[in-house]
């Protein structure tokens, strides 16, 4: 119980933006709890705390950490865009867009936590490692479809969209983008709403009429300012 009210408490702080007290709480649990599980949600918030507080290198390298224990090792990685592009679309053909929208949720609570690291890695690493923020995408999407959906699903899949997009084929990123969009009414969640839909309106303004973009990222802005989403 005592964990529980330390953790509620945690993301109480960040929600508020009350980095002293998210510092004390989360110190608290990290030193005092009995296995590297329980301590997951304090340093998911911390690592939320520091990316907002334009402390990105040390955020992702917190996240980087935190997965490595969770067993998913981003370090390293040396795969170009193009050839995670490529392994993830690979991945993706053995796979219908209904079978995809069908998966079941995931169960396993440390996946669920990574699921949410890794969520928060691709923001960071965009911005600053953007070499190394398709290999987040890639275990995203690998999880979902081989574990289940989570509510940071959307955001393997959108991302994925964008690169495709970028990489010059416009209808196939589309495409993507739109899953995306479908899988966040899927799996319920509004947890990265903002971000998913910020991603995708960039791709959906080359397909779409521009009023649509325009409500597009009114519907993000929205989203994003109601689940606290700063960063988007």
């Amino acid at each position: 119980l005592s964990l529980e009210l330390f953790s509620l408490g945690a993301k109480c702080a960040f929600t508020n933006s009350d980095h002293t007290s998210l510092k004390l709480l989360s110190g608290q649990v990290i030193a005092n709890a009995r296995s590297f599980e329980d301590k997951l949600a304090v340093m998911y918030f911390v690592t939320c705390l520091l990316a907002s507080s334009s402390l990105l290198p040390e955020s992702i390298e917190k996240g980087l950490d935190v997965l490595a224990k969770l067993g998913i090792n981003l370090r390293g990685k040396k795969l170009s865009v193009e050839a995670c592009v490529q392994e993830t679309k690979y991945l993706l053909s053995f796979y219908s867009h209904d079978e995809i929208l069908n998966t079941g949720p995931v169960t396993d609570p440390k996946l669920i936590m990574a699921m949410k690291f890794l969520g928060q890695l691709i923001v960071g690493m965009t911005q600053i490692m953007p070499e190394s923020a398709p290999h987040a995408m890639y275990q995203i999407i690998q999880i979902s479809l081989l574990r289940g959906m989570s509510p940071l699903s959307p955001v393997g899949f959108v991302h994925l969209g964008s690169y495709i997009a970028k990489l010059g084929d416009i209808r196939e990123g589309y495409h993507y983008v739109k899953l995306a969009f479908s899988l966040l009414d899927k799996v319920g969640s509004r947890e990265c709403a903002g971000e998913v839909i910020g991603f995708g309106t960039q791709v959906i303004g080359y397909v779409e009429p521009l009023q649509a973009t325009l409500e597009c990222h009114y519907d993000g802005y929205v989203a994003a300012m109601a689940s606290g989403d700063i960063m988007q």
